[in-house]
């Protein structure tokens, strides 16, 4: 029952049953008999006992006899000479309002404990092809997610592609899930996150706090796990694509799309080729490495004026830029957001480098004159800041030039206020979250670029909303200290 549930349509001519004659961990050999083979793509169904049943997709022909299939999970205990059951279809997926709400598998099966799906829900092909370029459609219309780092020097728009990169335990999958929240609160519209190979205690924590915050009654959840063969890390970014395509073609509703960790899907077609007996290219990465990545970025586009906006995390490794799976992916993408293990480790969160990330969208004709001059200013402190900070750490800021000390001061205090505490980290800070709109953060940093915060405390700009925010917290402290001064005095005077 389950298996027809992920399968549709009907076979023209059907094929005989054939017979597992090799398992090597994901990948089967399946023999049958002589004559029509089943196409690529296609899947097969192996029936198992006291389990449900085994999806494998055809992946090639070896000989006139034998087809390489791919399985979408575990082969534990499959024997050879096992029946195997052609369907003459692709694995099909289930799609529309019925998903919303719900955590599912790569194929489709919800994982959540809750009820079946109903047996009318609409289904569709997960490899279903990208849209023709004459009908696609582009958009300059801002996609403001509330980061002041991010709308300010990488801003996205709706039908866009973005990508956060950087190496573990920066904060990729944190600031994913703000936007997840970003997305709910500001513009009421659908997130359909796909979790590749992520961890069963991520999951599990994801699927809780957006229960418990009800953004879950606005997102799909899409998982392939860790734990999962890579098989079903491989599809998954096929079957979160399929279900945006449905509600941008059929609902006309706009999307966002999120995958993290993209990474784990090039590594999946990695581990998938060498088991394919596939000669590795470089750096042991896949020969179709290009492609494959090329077939699920071409996938995301806006048609007929509906948008599927898409925000990618991906794991550098070694924090290596120049590794080729980071390149291929990079070249698909408008904004490229990286993600910095030295402001991380200095408690700067978000831990955006605004020096080394940037967005096509950052243009006088998009974003306006104003804006485009802000952010060039921003960076030109930030970068001097950067480039002194060898200086400073010897001799100290007494010791540089009058211009210098305050582009040094300016620059400190920009930096303190691109932080911002998130909504999903407020359990563990104890801070609310805040969500500032683009025209208050360019406001904040016009006013920190023309020194009016140059006599503030910079702890009053860290980790704030907007200005008016960071105002308060200043004059807080102020009273704060001058309280305690006259305390102090009270009690020198009374000794």
């Amino acid at each position: 029952m389950v298996a027809a549930g992920v399968i549709a349509g009907t076979q023209a001519v059907p094929v005989p049953d054939g017979e597992i004659i090799a398992v090597r961990e994901a990948v089967v050999d399946v023999r049958f008999p002589a004559g029509r083979l089943p196409e690529i793509s296609s899947a097969l169904i192996v029936g198992r006992d006291n389990a449900e049943p085994l999806i494998l997709e055809v992946h090639s022909h070896p000989d006139p006899r034998t087809v390489r299939t791919v399985a979408l999970s575990s082969t534990s205990g499959l024997a050879r000479h096992t029946s195997v059951r052609a369907t003459g279809a692709s694995v099909c997926v289930p799609v529309g309002d019925a998903v919303v709400g719900r955590l599912l598998d790569v194929t489709g099966i919800p994982r959540d404990n809750g009820p079946a799906l109903p047996p009318e829900t609409p289904r569709r092909d997960i490899h279903h092809p990208p849209p023709a370029m004459s009908v696609e459609t582009g958009s300059t219309a801002l996609f403001e997610t509330g980061v002041k780092v991010l709308d300010l020097l990488t801003p996205m728009s709706h039908g866009g592609k973005a990508a956060m990169f950087g190496g573990a335990g920066v904060g990729k999958t944190v600031l994913i899930m703000e936007l997840i929240h970003a997305m709910a609160a500001k513009y009421h519209g659908l997130s359909i996150f796909a979790g590749v190979g992520e961890r069963t205690r991520e999951g599990h924590e994801m699927l809780t706090d957006m229960r418990g915050s009800g953004v879950i009654d606005h997102t799909v959840l899409v998982y392939g796990q860790m734990n999962e063969p890579p098989g079903a890390r491989w599809r998954v970014p096929m079957t979160a694509l399929t279900m945006a395509e449905y509600f941008r073609d059929t609902q006309h509703r706009n999307v966002l799309l999120l995958m993290d960790n993209i990474y784990r899907f090039v590594q999946a077609g990695s581990e998938l080729s060498s088991l394919l007996g596939r000669l590795p290219s470089r750096v042991g990465y896949q020969p179709t490495l290009a492609t494959e990545v090329g077939e699920v970025e071409e996938r995301i586009a806006s048609v007929a004026g509906t948008a599927v906006t898409a925000i990618q995390t991906v794991y550098v490794p070694a924090d290596d830029f120049t590794d080729p799976a980071v390149t291929t992916i990079a070249t698909h993408m408008d904004s490229q957001i990286v993600l910095s293990r030295q402001l991380a480790a200095q408690g700067f969160y978000p831990a955006i480098d605004p020096l080394a990330s940037s967005s096509v969208l950052l243009d006088p004709l998009v974003v306006g004159e104003e804006h485009c001059d802000i952010a060039g200013q921003v960076r030109e402190a930030l970068a001097r800041l950067k480039s002194l900070q060898d200086v400073i750490a010897l001799l100290g800021v007494e010791e540089l030039g009058t211009e210098d000390r305050r582009i040094v001061i300016r620059a400190r205090r920009l930096q303190r206020f691109l932080s911002q505490p998130f909504s999903v980290t407020q359990k563990f800070t104890g801070q609310p979250g805040r969500s500032v709109s683009r025209a208050d953060t360019l406001a904040g940093c016009r006013a920190i670029l023309a020194g009016e915060t140059d006599d503030w405390a910079e702890s009053s700009l860290y980790m704030v909303g907007n200005l008016e925010d960071a105002r308060q917290k200043e004059q807080t402290a102020r009273q704060a200290g001058a309280s305690h001064r006259s305390a102090s005095e009270k009690g020198k005077g009374t000794s």
